[in-house]
């Protein structure tokens, strides 16, 4: 948790903020196949083009040399070389609390929530239409956990009227949490009026404002081959603003993509370049990050399938490309089993270690998400934190000192004997291993005299605890008080509709 890290180990200091890639990225294609992966993309973006529904992003792209026919947009080679060029390959994600502030660069390791979930799940109270109420909860179970790095939109507040929505959610972010921010890129009107409410709460200067990303936005493309009007407008504020735009392009092999690994990545690839190439046109030099969330479907059902082995080669061959053309990453994590049981728990922890294989910059949906996105579970989103807590704890590589090789205590326990009370462990055993968030590691017996509970039950303590101690950070206040008369006169006019 936020300020218990070393919970049940005095002296333990484990760093679970500042994190990087502890092992070598690894690869499911060859160099010079990746490369011609690369090249595919660029032909289709040549020859068969992006559908871009915004006139605005059309006009763009034609005056930096796009070839435009109708509502295509035909992206030639050296205009995404050109995109590629300008666009950089690190900057820093600032946040209320400097401390929480990171590095978006290839080779940090960052993680968000669960996350655009329209339901949430809990054990006591059931499945159900996610609130204001839930959003706030989870906000508060992602602040409290230093292995949550960036904030998500966890559950929807769907008792939020849609144009005063971004209100409610903006509000919970800079009074409830210190951590690099979320907006959705609905409509140009919700965008400014986020931004607005960021300066003003944290009482940004127009130079402090440009110091770093103080907001980021997941940009999805319409697989396959479409930008629809709110993404290609997010594209452009985001980018003329100096934010961060992810741009996430979510090909299901076999449905929205190719049934091939190699062919959905291309598809992948094009999607996400010709998302990069718009937000350079926009504003050369924009902090924009390339992005990778594909799978396959269950070919039977139709339904999106997360943690699979195409999921991880997916993953896997999407750092590749983003190594290809140099930039940061963002993957994700998923879930699409209906409860938060083994499936859940497989799925999660499989695709993120193909995350860690594929060395992504930032992990979504890396803890709470179930039922392919369709809810958030508060009880998974902690069992979720001990598996990424596990990850965080290998990030740092383990003692190498002459003593750590142990020998005198080698040497001084007998054969068949034990090691427990030489003077070796002694000197360590409360601070050599991670102390277990959920995990019980208890025999039977003592596990059945405390109530035989399962991690689910232990989970629920553990949120319920969390969110009974929540305190909101010192800043909340007065960041509280700047935004009140704001939100209220917007509030007055009716707020901002979420597509202009």
């Amino acid at each position: 948790m936020a300020r218990d890290r070393t919970k049940g180990r005095k002296g333990r200091v484990v760093d679970y903020v500042r994190l990087t890639h502890p092992f070598d990225p690894q690869r499911v294609f060859s160099d010079d196949y990746i490369a011609a992966m690369h090249e595919a993309a660029l032909g289709v973006l040549a020859r068969d083009g992006m559908k871009v529904l915004l006139p605005e992003a059309r006009d763009l792209l034609a005056r930096a040399g796009a070839r435009v026919v109708d509502d295509m947009v035909h992206f030639g080679a050296d205009l995404v070389a050109e995109a590629l060029r300008t666009a950089p390959r690190h900057w820093v994600l600032r946040a209320a609390n400097p401390e929480r502030q990171r590095l978006y660069a290839p080779g940090q390791l960052l993680f968000s929530p669960g996350s655009g979930c329209p339901n949430a799940t809990d054990a006591v109270r059931g499945r159900r239409p996610g609130s204001l109420r839930d959003f706030t909860e989870t906000l508060a179970l992602q602040q409290s956990f230093d292995v949550i790095h960036m904030l998500g939109p966890s559950a929807e507040p769907q008792d939020v009227p849609p144009a005063l929505r971004h209100y409610a959610m903006m509000q919970a972010q800079l009074t409830r949490a210190d951590k690099p921010m979320f907006v959705y890129a609905r409509g140009r009107a919700q965008v400014a009026e986020s931004f607005e409410m960021i300066r003003l709460a944290l009482n940004l200067s127009e130079a402090d404002w440009a110091t770093g990303v103080w907001a980021s936005t997941v940009i999805n493309t319409n697989s396959p081959r479409q930008i629809d009007v709110p993404m290609a407008q997010g594209i452009i504020d985001f980018a003329r603003a100096g934010q961060m735009s992810i741009i996430t392009p979510f090909c299901l092999a076999g449905a929205m993509a190719p049934v091939t690994v190699a062919g959905a990545l291309v598809l992948q690839h094009a999607e996400a370049l010709a998302g990069i190439t718009l937000a350079q046109v926009a504003r050369p030099g924009a902090p924009v990050s390339y992005g990778g969330f594909s799978s396959n479907v269950d070919m039977k059902s139709g339904a999106p399938a997360f943690g699979t082995p195409a999921h991880l080669q997916m993953q896997i061959g999407s750092g590749q490309l983003a190594r290809h053309i140099g930039m940061p990453w963002r993957s994700a994590s998923g879930a699409a089993s209906n409860s938060a049981d083994m499936q859940a728990a497989q799925e999660t922890v499989m695709s993120l270690w193909g995350a860690l294989m594929a060395q992504a910059t930032l992990v979504i949906h890396a803890a709470g998400w179930l039922e392919g996105g369709l809810s958030f579970g508060y009880e998974k989103f902690v069992n979720d934190v001990e598996a990424l807590q596990t990850l965080a704890e290998i990030c740092a590589p383990p003692p190498a000192t002459p003593d750590d090789l142990a020998l005198e205590a080698i040497a001084d326990v007998a054969p068949g004997g034990h090691f427990f009370a030489t003077a070796h462990t002694m000197a360590r055993y409360d601070t050599a291993f991670y102390p277990p968030l959920v995990a019980d590691l208890t025999n039977f017996g003592t596990w059945t005299e405390a109530g035989s509970q399962s991690s689910t039950t232990r989970a629920t303590a553990i949120w319920q605890r969390v969110l009974a101690e929540f305190q909101p950070p010192p800043h909340g206040a007065e960041a509280a008080d700047r935004l009140a008369s704001y939100i209220a006169a917007r509030t007055a006019a009716g707020g901002a509709a979420p597509v202009d």
